[in-house]
């Protein structure tokens, strides 16, 4: 076999575990319930979210890191800590619109990461999306600045990455869709949190010393995301269901 050949191969290999699904949509109204339940109990049990909210405290620190480099900041690093909070550090102006978007986007990135996913699954497009995801974590691999969150992103990796490989369409939008449910329930939870601190060195807090703009506004704003993500995704469940 030519190494041209083995290439090809492998390029089709790729290219079919990220093409989007054609044909009929891969879950069936079983599926989704067990899916909305698993995501349900998940957050609502303790010791159970305990654990998950790891994943959405990852997605809040990587929201801070990817909109920073979108509006031109420099991401140097993240941290996710034993007590589920974490922390992303961006460099660039200590002042400015760009500050303020970088800071603004941790709290609503889980309901938007998590409304894209549930529409994803729904559409066809897990596949696709569990690709992207997987890249993304590849690349923030090398902003990992601690132990336990290499050990979590390396778990989340290989798990991702096992999903991913052996293409199983209809678990692979399952999985999503819970996850998309989890993030989006535990966005209005770290919401819920965050409405009652007081602290200035929460997201809502450093706002407010940025902008001159009352802490109660930040939280509204992020309410009214997580609002439309909730709605987005909820739109998508009901049409899975009938």
């Amino acid at each position: 076999m030519t190494t041209l050949s083995v290439t090809t191969d492998w390029a089709e290999e790729l290219r079919s575990r990220v093409v989007p699904l054609v044909g009929d949509a891969a879950l069936t109204a079983p599926r989704v319930t067990v899916a909305v339940a698993i995501a349900l109990l998940a957050v609502a049990v303790g010791p159970v979210w305990g654990m998950v909210r790891l994943a959405v405290t990852l997605v809040h620190e990587l929201g801070h890191a990817f909109v920073g480099i979108a509006v031109g900041r420099t991401f140097t690093g993240f941290v996710l800590r034993g007590d589920m909070s974490g922390h992303a550090v961006t460099k660039g102006r200590a002042r400015g619109i760009g500050r303020v978007v970088t800071t603004w986007a941790g709290y609503p990135a889980p309901a938007v990461v998590g409304a894209v996913l549930v529409w994803c699954a729904g559409r066809g497009w897990a596949a696709t999306a569990l690709a992207i995801i997987l890249l993304l974590l590849v690349v923030s691999l090398i902003r990992v600045r601690s132990v336990l969150t290499l050990v979590v992103m390396l778990v989340v990796l290989a798990a991702g990455g096992a999903l991913w490989w052996w293409r199983d369409d209809a678990r692979q939008a399952q999985v999503l869709l819970g996850l998309g449910l989890v993030l989006l329930v535990g966005a209005w939870r770290h919401l819920g949190a965050v409405a009652g601190d007081r602290s200035g060195g929460s997201d809502p807090g450093v706002l407010a010393q940025l902008t001159h703009v009352p802490r109660l506004l930040w939280n509204g704003t992020f309410a009214l995301v997580c609002g439309a993500g909730s709605f987005v995704a909820a739109a998508q469940v009901v049409a899975l269901l009938r």
